[in-house]
């Protein structure tokens, strides 16, 4: 088995961020699933977004 977690969040800790959720929508979307209300892209997005709210602004 490879060292390489692939189920890692890119921001590294373990919660969804809202480049985690953009890009399953966009894999996603290009491998032609449902990216509507209730799909698995529609939860990483609600997560992201909820995981964004309150955090400090970059810049």
């Amino acid at each position: 088995m490879s060292s390489n977690n692939q189920n890692t969040l890119t921001n590294g800790s373990g919660k969804m961020s809202k480049s985690d959720a953009s890009r399953i929508q966009s894999t996603q979307a290009n491998g032609g699933n449902d990216t509507g209300a209730g799909s698995f892209t529609a939860r990483a997005q609600r997560a992201g977004d909820k995981n964004t709210q309150g955090a400090p602004k970059k810049g």
